[in-house]
């Protein structure tokens, strides 16, 4: 069966089936300053996100065999283009990230890693598209047969291919948990890891989430952003702020903030609403 479940645009659960919205499921917040600026979307409703993925499967081909994965930046500051910097200066060697299509894969490549994690929300299951897994490569694909997510084993398949600096995208506190662990039964490996999806986090998540993560994006989240606050080496952006919870975590984003020349200060920053 090909589909695909999706949270995202306030975390309402989406449903795609053969390259068509079936589901869509009650938004918990209702406004996102970045669908605002970039799709003039003012509120998230059901008719608002059933129309802006219908717009990324007809765009891109999220969900589809004819995915374009590659892309230059978007955002000035996100996670995927800061894991595209450190990819294209060196810094990390492989990125676990997923993908519509082809569920957790290991990309090298900036321009994929911004063209699969720049165009899509949080996945929560996908289904292999044999198209998407051909031109990723089977050997970067986790598990080609049923497109599984499943960082933890991502890492561990980076590992045996010999990579030694990873980029890791985990969106819970169990996976970052274990993930650190692991690192610390390792010589000469490093797991960064960056923390995303995290609107609807608990205190107690997030406050897990924000100790084990090197970089945190804010999304939504109520907790995140009074944690970040509060403890966070470096906040950049003001809408939707993204912090650095280690000393990595920081290089990596004044690295970014270095290749873009800089921040421009904005006025007027507002965040979505509510905050859960």
């Amino acid at each position: 069966m090909d589909e695909h479940v999706i949270e995202a645009m306030g975390k309402a659960k989406i449903v795609v089936k053969n390259g068509k919205v079936v589901e869509v499921g009650e938004a918990q917040i209702d406004y996102c300053p970045l669908f605002h600026k970039y799709r003039g979307i003012e509120k998230l409703d059901s008719e608002s996100i059933k129309e802006n993925i219908e717009f990324r499967i007809n765009d891109f081909g999220m969900c589809k065999p004819q995915r374009n994965l590659k892309m230059k930046d978007f955002l000035s500051f996100g996670i995927s283009e800061t894991i595209s910097t450190l990819l294209e200066e060196k810094i990390v060697d492989c990125a676990v990230i997923v993908c519509d299509g082809a569920g957790t894969v290991l990309i090298r490549d900036p321009e994929t890693v911004q063209g699969i994690g720049g165009r899509i929300s949080g996945f929560i299951s996908t289904s292999p598209i044999k198209e998407v897994i051909m031109a990723l490569e089977e050997n970067n694909v986790l598990n080609p047969e049923t497109a599984e997510i499943n960082q933890i084993e991502g890492a561990k398949k980076a590992l045996e291919m010999g990579f030694k600096n990873i980029a890791v995208t985990i969106a819970s506190p169990s996976d970052a948990n274990q993930l650190r662990s692991m690192e610390s039964s390792l010589e000469r490996i490093h797991i960064f890891l960056f923390a995303v999806h995290v609107t609807g986090l608990s205190q107690e998540e997030a406050r897990e989430l924000f100790e084990y993560s090197d970089v945190v994006t804010s999304c939504a989240s109520k907790y995140i952003r009074e944690i970040g606050e509060k403890k966070a080496l470096l906040k950049v952006g003001e809408s939707i702020p993204i912090f650095a919870a280690t000393e990595k975590g920081k290089e990596f984003l004044l690295r970014r903030i270095e290749k873009i020349g800089g921040l421009k200060p904005k006025k007027d920053a507002r965040s979505p609403e509510p905050l859960i």
